[in-house]
């Protein structure tokens, strides 16, 4: 499930260069990302287009998609592989996703690893028409909005806690239409929206280009207009944990000799091991989506196999 395409002139192993308009990341054979650790924080990972295929060192695996959301805490460690697999021998495999750092308190960095799916069925969408007629659509990953709850993250998430105010917010947008965020909950909530697609957009007036993001006043109602094409932004919020930070490659602690502990609690036993018979394995082609989990449960959406 690796292009047909040749692979001459790339650096495999390290393929970011967009040769011919596609990337093989750090994968050999499938792209993507073979096994890899993490220690301190969560990865919340929304995918809007393609398959993921992930494999952990807890024994875990998924294949997800299609707008569905991982949410991993990495915790006291783990290794996992994050392959993108071109299941699709007739048309293009195109993948667009968001990968999102949320940190740990120092506290939580050292829990049991642990991840959650958040299906896309199960993903709540606010729908809202201005008084033109134009519509907004806000895909509500983390984060009540107005009146609608996204599905539980995982259970020692920051985002778990409801005085943490994080909200993880996809807003679409119609060209002109217009739509007003309301304000968060904490005075010391932090605010920032992005804008991926689309030409521009107004914040209360203010214009941001594409391709670009702001610090936003989140203590009042916040009105958005789309410029002159439809838009999408990403909007991410949260009370800051309030405590130091110290990070090195895929490890996030508080302090310095505790990134220099993780390293070493890797290379001693690989926080555990690797189960799988390759750095970088995949499910069948004709897999749907699915998550097995650790204890053994299995989650199947039953849809179109791979979409």
């Amino acid at each position: 499930m690796g292009p047909e395409a040749s692979l001459s002139g790339r650096r495999l192993g390290q393929d970011f260069d967009g040769v011919n308009g596609w990337n093989m990341y750090h994968g050999l054979v499938v792209p993507g990302f073979p096994q890899h650790p993490h220690r301190g924080f969560e990865t919340v990972t929304y995918v809007r287009q393609g398959i993921i295929d992930h494999s952990d060192s807890l024994g875990a695996a998924a294949r997800f998609g299609r707008g569905d959301v991982q949410w991993m805490t990495a915790g006291r460690g783990i290794v996992h592989s994050e392959m993108f697999p071109l299941v699709h021998r007739d048309r293009d495999n195109p993948l667009e996703l968001f990968q999102i750092w949320l940190n740990l308190p120092g506290e939580d960095k050292l829990v049991e690893p642990h991840f959650a799916m958040l299906w896309d069925r199960d993903i709540p969408r606010l729908r809202s028409t201005d008084d033109g007629g134009l519509s907004t659509e806000v895909t509500v990953i983390a984060g009540d909005l107005e009146g609608l709850s996204p599905p539980s993250p995982a259970p020692r998430s920051w985002a778990a806690r409801p005085d943490s105010d994080v909200a993880i917010w996809h807003v679409h947008m119609d060209s002109g239409a217009g739509w007003t965020m309301p304000p968060v909950a904490y005075p010391d909530t932090v605010r920032t929206v992005y804008l991926f697609a689309g030409s521009s957009i107004q914040i209360q007036g203010a214009e941001l280009a594409a391709d670009s993001g702001a610090l936003v006043p989140p203590h009042e109602p916040l009105t958005l207009v789309a410029g002159p094409t439809p838009v999408d932004c990403m909007v991410l919020q949260g009370r800051p944990i309030g405590e130091p930070v110290a990070q090195y490659g895929p490890f996030v602690m508080n302090q310095r000799a505790e990134v220099e502990e993780a390293f070493a609690d890797y290379r001693r036993d690989g926080f555990g091991g690797w189960p799988w018979p390759s750095d970088d394995p995949v499910h069948d082609r004709d897999q749907g989506r699915f998550a097995r989990h650790a204890d053994g449960h299995v989650e199947e959406v039953p849809v179109d196999a791979v979409g």
